[in-house]
């Protein structure tokens, strides 16, 4: 929704899973020792796919459905936590993918919701930034549960006649000069944002990482959001939520993804994003199979599809993100010139590297202890915030 800086501690607890995996449909046969298909199949006719909104414009889903036969039906989630029960609930009766951001990919895998991938049968993998060739959040034990999409850092957005100042600082949206104005997303995960606020402005809390949090830290960060809570206008589930807010006036500040900003603009709505002086979280998305998915075989000419240079440049425009195929550049360019440098696709990668991108946040902290909250502990928290 990664990460070359990002110390999965769960590794230990995965290696010990064994996750079904499924070939691709009576047409593929299957490798004999990975259980992994060997070719793709004919496809089966549909897909169905748990995504985050944006993620499948006409632009490459009916060019991609014309190609391969293979009709699109998405179902649009708000959250990780939507697509997680999305997913255990509907997952290969329902569903064949999901883009599963870093806060849910290893709770998938952890769960045997989702199956490995033979990245053999991607020619593109080859092409991926390194980081997210075989990341942490998707790649266990060698095993490539999933194949990498795009990423990108969580903004703050504003509205430029409304917020003067311009804002330089996460505290503009814990600020009470702009109370009844302010937007974040409703996700757990948005406490993190409080988190990488909180480390630079009181450091005595000694937070290092903003998913490794203590008692102490996590309940820091929570009481910054109750503190927030009077200032909001509305927890946004859906990026089109908060896009509405924006247009109508509802907001004029707040957290929020570069889909949001480039679709305003397109709009001609007087917005601006940054990322502020705190630095940023961010996503790292990861298309990711059923591990009963009925439509495997269109599951692997999809991820082929939005692999390929073309169709990343394509997404990465109309979404505001950043590729992961490093051949992607070329296409921005005669897309929208200058979108290659706009959108970080040949930034180095200490770029990557400055991002905090989501992750599950677990009970070992990375540095050998065990006192940090899991998520179950965020997820309480974050109802304490929003009631």
């Amino acid at each position: 929704m990664r990460l070359a800086k990002i110390d999965w501690v769960l590794g230990v607890v995965l290696a010990a899973m064994v996750v079904a995996v499924s070939a691709c449909g009576s047409s593929s046969s299957s490798s004999s020792s990975a259980g992994l298909p060997s070719k793709i199949g004919t496809g089966e006719g549909q897909l169905n796919l748990v995504a985050w909104e944006g993620y499948t414009q006409p632009e490459w889903v009916k060019p991609y459905e014309a190609q391969t036969g293979c009709k699109v039906h998405a179902k649009y989630a708000g959250s990780s936590d939507e697509m997680v029960t999305l997913m255990r609930q509907g997952g290969g009766g329902q569903y064949d993918m999901v883009s599963a951001s870093g806060d849910a990919s290893l709770r998938l895998i952890r769960g045997g919701e989702v199956a490995a991938m033979n990245v053999a049968l991607v020619p593109e993998w080859k092409n991926f930034i390194p980081q997210l060739q075989s990341p942490p959040h998707n790649t266990v034990d060698g095993k490539h549960y999933g194949i990498s999409l795009q990423w990108g850092p969580n903004t703050l957005l504003y509205n430029t006649k409304s917020v003067t100042p311009a804002p330089t600082s996460w505290a503009a949206i814990y600020s009470a000069k702009y109370k009844g104005q302010v937007t974040v997303p409703a996700n757990p995960i948005q406490i993190a944002d409080a988190a990488l606020y909180l480390s630079k402005t009181q450091p005595s809390l000694g937070i290092s990482d903003p998913y490794e949090l203590t008692e102490a830290q996590l309940n820091a960060a929570a009481n910054l959001l109750k503190q927030q809570r009077p200032l909001i206008k509305k927890y946004w589930a859906l990026a089109s939520d908060e896009i509405e807010l924006f247009k109508n006036g509802d907001a004029t500040i707040g957290a929020a993804w570069p889909y949001q900003y480039s679709t305003l603009i397109a709009d001609k709505e007087p917005v601006q994003q940054i990322i502020p002086s705190e630095g940023a979280t961010g996503w790292a998305d990861t298309w990711m199979l059923s591990a009963h998915a009925k439509d495997a075989n269109c599951a692997y000419k999809w991820v082929n599809w939005v692999s390929s240079p073309k169709v990343q440049a394509e997404q990465a425009i109309s979404y505001g993100e950043t590729p992961v195929n490093t051949k992607a550049c070329p296409y921005m360019e005669k897309i929208h010139k200058g979108s290659c440098g706009l959108y970080h696709a040949n930034a180095p990668a200490a770029y990557f590297d400055s991002i905090k991108f989501w992750k599950t946040p677990v009970a070992e902290c990375g540095n050998g202890q065990s006192d940090c909250m899991d998520y179950t502990k965020w997820q309480q928290k974050w109802t304490e915030v929003t009631g």
